[in-house]
């Protein structure tokens, strides 16, 4: 088994690490554009007037980076070579998100708003398999340019992880559908053309068939944003969303009728494993400024590295990001030879670890550094907070550890559902 990185991933880690001190530093360090990352003015950020959302000139930043991105043919990177890409893989977008994420925040990668220079753009990729040909002349050319997107609406407020319960449902009218229900943690609608809205259209609760994805503009008579939700890392973009007789044609379904879950599931895992990398990334980053800190901090006279209590739980640390890298990169390759159904079980053991692991990392990155580590001059904190978001939204830990415990036990069938393409 060969564990070097592919030659052209390799290549192109190069030509990113470059872009980076070319141009996008420049723009970081221009007109005062290191307010956003400077922790102690979180009001940079954050609109606290406009529901707590991020702030439009935050947000215009990001944009000039995706811009920039998008001219050197970096973002693309995915995408397929039709559409500006370089035909990524899952392992080779592993790879990148671990190494954008290592490098600690930045302009180049700030997962608070989930953006990167290399995009994650799992929307576009999903258009590609799943969108009917009208769509995809619909939304492919702005997709690819990062101008146009949907969020997606599958957690409701009353059921949380277990969207086989979900309320919102869908009645035909001839040739259209009704929509009625609500949704939270909406992410992104306030920026979204439309919102891919599950919703119950045939089948029993607790189903998984017959639940049906919907692409619903968000300018539809009866779509209202009810509030944005405050959250533990600010701003916050996730809101609660209710559907009021919405009413959407046919060509609104994605996927199939009745085959929206298993598209979501489709999703899930294509994300969980670029999102577990990332937080490999940002683990092994405090991991390295704390075994730094050590060797530099000199209290009593002499060294915290030579100190045990702090030498034994940052090499626990830095084990449990090896350990975790080869298995991060056994599952993303796998994912790509066998497809994103084949590895589920994989995917759910590296996205709860990962997670976690972040935490972890950020907590005795704090400790280590003592009082420093705790305030917002340094980012551990920050990616504490931050990171604590997947050990939930990502799907909580503890339907992770269920997941691969139906695999282990062979209560789930480790194959893509029937009817969905791979």
């Amino acid at each position: 088994m060969d564990f070097e990185i592919p030659a052209d991933v390799s290549a192109f880690l190069v030509e990113v690490d470059d872009f980076i001190e070319d141009k996008i530093k420049p723009l970081q360090n221009r007109d005062d554009n290191m307010r956003f990352f400077d922790h102690r003015r979180e009001d940079a950020r954050t609109d606290w007037d406009r529901e707590g959302l991020p702030n439009e000139e935050w947000e215009a930043l990001l944009r000039q980076a995706k811009d920039l991105s998008i001219e050197a043919g970096i973002f693309n990177y995915p995408f397929p070579a039709e559409f500006g890409g370089r035909d990524g893989g899952n392992l080779g977008m592993a790879i990148i998100r671990e190494h954008l994420a290592a490098k600690g925040l930045g302009l180049h990668n700030d997962l608070q708003n989930e953006h990167s220079i290399v995009g994650n753009n799992i929307g576009l990729l999903l258009m590609l398999r799943y969108g009917t040909d009208e769509q995809k002349d619909q939304w492919l050319e702005g997709m690819s340019t990062a101008r146009q997107g949907f969020a997606f609406g599958i957690t409701e407020p009353e059921h949380g992880s277990d969207a086989t319960y979900m309320e919102t449902h869908a009645v035909r009218d001839g040739e259209q559908w009704i929509i009625n229900g609500e949704k939270t943690w909406n992410t992104g609608v306030h920026t979204a053309d439309a919102d891919m809205v599950m919703a119950r259209t045939s089948g029993e609760p607790g189903d998984a068939l017959g639940i049906t994805a919907f692409l619903v503009p968000m300018k539809a008579s009866g779509v209202n944003i009810e509030e944005y939700l405050w959250t533990f890392n600010m701003p916050s973009d996730h809101a609660r969303v209710s559907f009021t007789d919405v009413r959407v044609p046919d060509g609104a379904i994605f996927g199939g009728e009745g085959k929206g879950l298993m598209v979501i599931q489709h999703f899930f895992n294509e994300n969980r494993i670029r999102q577990a990398a990332s937080s490999l990334g940002a683990a092994q980053y405090c991991v390295n400024e704390a075994v730094e800190h050590a060797k530099s901090r000199k209290p009593f006279g002499k060294a915290l590295a030579t100190n045990q209590a702090i030498q034994f739980p940052l090499v626990e640390l830095n084990a449990r990001c090896e350990m975790l890298r080869a298995l991060i990169h056994k599952t993303a390759w796998l994912m790509d030879r066998d497809g994103a159904f084949s590895v589920s079980d994989k995917v759910s053991m590296c996205n709860y670890q990962a997670n976690r692991l972040c935490c972890e990392a950020a907590d005795f990155a704090m400790q280590v550094h003592g009082g420093m580590g705790y305030s917002r001059y340094k980012p551990f904190e920050h990616i504490y907070r931050h990171h604590r978001r997947y050990r939930i939204t990502e799907g909580a830990d503890e339907i992770q550890i269920r997941r691969a415990a139906g695999y282990l036990f062979g209560f789930m069938s480790q194959r893509k559902p029937k009817g969905v393409e791979d």
